[in-house]
């Protein structure tokens, strides 16, 4: 009975300490917090590359080019030096694609809205 007594007098670690102040959205962020995102393996980790679609001919490292049709399951392969050569190197990939289906469309309707083809560039 004694030990009871004395344990549930005794203070409870942590009880009486005021809490700390949390970080609000306009307060600046711990020191701790920017050297831990710095350590992390992950810091220094590559920048995902951009799709192939948004990327310049010269920035392509493939040396065939492949564009298909989503509508019409047409496939169109020019080789990149051949699409330098006839676009330029800072040709966008995507504008060379959508002009190469483009110009072999066969879902001609007459309705501007309604022809051409719809580009999945691989």
């Amino acid at each position: 009975m004694k030990q009871i007594q004395t344990l549930a007098n005794a203070p409870v670690v942590g009880k009486n300490t005021p809490p700390a102040p949390s970080v609000g959205p306009g307060d600046d962020l711990p020191d701790s917090y920017w050297e831990a995102l710095l350590t992390d393996a992950r810091a220094d980790a590559v920048a995902p590359a951009k799709p192939v679609q948004t990327r310049k001919l010269c920035e392509i490292g493939r040396h065939v080019l492949r564009v298909s049709c989503r509508r019409c399951g047409r496939i169109v392969e020019i080789q990149k030096a051949d699409a330098t050569r006839l676009y330029g190197p800072q040709a966008l990939w995507r504008d060379v694609g959508q002009r190469l289906l483009d110009n072999t469309c066969q879902q001609r309707t007459g309705s501007h809205e309604e022809d051409g083809c719809w580009p999945a560039f691989e």
